[in-house]
Parts: structure tokens; C-alpha cells; sequence
């Protein structure tokens, strides 16, 4: 302990007194300072064209006006928007997809028409009330397009006299579509029957009569 710091007192104490220290003394004198850790370091502050620091925008921030935000590497572009096709286009493809009613039916009536000389007037009266209603189903909407698309097949066969091809499209549209074609299709099935079971030259005299 430095002698400085000793309090002078009674010069005459024993040898064995503690020696009185000054606190004081210490106190002024402090010895080495400490440093203050809690003290707020502010940012430095640039100016000047040349000298500011521009940082790249945080996620979910909003960058300063007049800086564009950097390119995104391997973002693919939106598509662009499919062009509409016109309505002579639409027109077109709804040709090829719908069939036409009149080319189903002049069929089915050309083998009706060649059956009423030959077959029962019952018989054919019964098959004709029969298309009646597969004309009032196609007509409501009541028919899948591949209903449509398979009767006509059906029907050009029947006018190419093809009846084995006819009947085959008949059993088809009774296995895989029995819930719209369960209510007329008896007729037609009857109507290839009868048709079949014509002499060559009925039928004949048939297509003459209608030409």
C-alpha cells in the first residue's frame, strides 16, 4: 500500500496499531477508469454522390424509388394467353363433333319406309313412335355426344345394307350406355331386324321410290 494514502495521525502510536488509511484520497485519485460499456455508438453519417452505400432491400420490404429491383434468375415467364379462335373456327369444330339429326334420321326412315309394305302396319307404327322419342331426346339434350356420334354410324351403316356392322353399334350403345338409349332403342333394333329379313329388290324398289 502506497505511503500516500496513509492518514498522518498520532506520531506516537504503538507498533503494533493499524495504520489509518485515507478514503477520500483514493477516492479523488480514482487510480485507472473504467470504460462505460452502455454507451450508444451512433451510425456514421455520409454524404456526398460518390460515397453512399446502397444495400439490397430485405424480403417483404420495398425498395427506395428510382432503384430497380434486381433480376430473378431462373423464374421462367408467365405464358402467354392462347388465342381465341374465331367464330368460324368454332363453328367448324362443332360441325365435326356434333352430328346432325337430319343425317341420323334419313337414314332410320329410309329402312322404316321400306319395311311398311312388307312388315305389319303394328310393327311399324311401334318403331316409328320408338324414334319419336330418340328424336325428342336429342333434341332436349337428353344425349351424350358419343351417343350421337355411334347412332349415326349406326344409321349409315344400316343405308350401306351393312345390318351384321348396324346390330354390333346396337349392342354397344345397349351395354355402355343403356340409361339413355333403353327407352327407344327396341325400335331400332327391331327396325335392323326387319330390314335384314327384306328381299334384295324391296329394298330397291325402297331407295328407287325415294330418289
Amino acid at each position: 500500500m502506497s505511503d500516500r494514502f496513509v492518514k498522518p495521525g498520532n506520531q506516537e502510536h504503538g507498533w503494533n496499531d493499524p495504520p489509518q488509511f485515507s478514503y477520500g484520497l483514493q477516492k479523488d485519485s480514482g487510480g485507472q477508469k473504467r470504460n462505460i460499456l452502455n454507451k450508444r455508438v451512433h451510425a456514421p453519417q455520409t454524404t456526398g454522390s460518390g460515397s453512399e452505400i446502397q444495400s439490397t432491400p430485405l424480403a417483404g420490404q420495398t425498395p427506395p424509388r428510382g432503384i430497380n429491383p434486381p433480376p430473378m434468375d431462373g423464374v421462367t415467364p408467365p405464358p402467354a394467353c392462347p388465342r381465341v379462335p374465331s367464330d368460324g373456327a368454332v363453328e367448324a369444330v362443332q360441325s365435326e363433333t356434333e352430328p346432325r339429326f337430319e343425317d341420323v334420321q334419313e337414314s332410320l326412315y329410309w329402312a322404316l319406309n321400306a319395311c311398311r309394305p312388307n312388315v305389319k302396319k303394328q310393327v311399324c307404327d311401334d318403331v316409328e313412335r320408338r324414334l319419336k322419342v330418340f328424336e325428342d331426346m336429342w333434341k332436349t339434350g337428353k344425349l351424350s355426344l358419343l351417343v350421337k356420334r355411334r347412332m349415326l354410324g349406326l344409321s349409315q351403316e344400316l343405308k350401306r345394307k351393312n345390318w351384321d356392322a348396324a346390330d354390333e353399334i346396337h349392342r354397344d350403345l345397349m351395354v355402355d350406355h343403356v340409361s339413355e338409349v333403353s327407352q327407344w332403342m327396341v325400335g331400332v333394333k327391331r327396325l335392323i331386324a326387319e330390314a335384314r329379313s327384306l328381299k334384295p329388290e324391296q329394298i330397291s324398289s325402297c331407295t328407287d321410290a325415294g330418289s
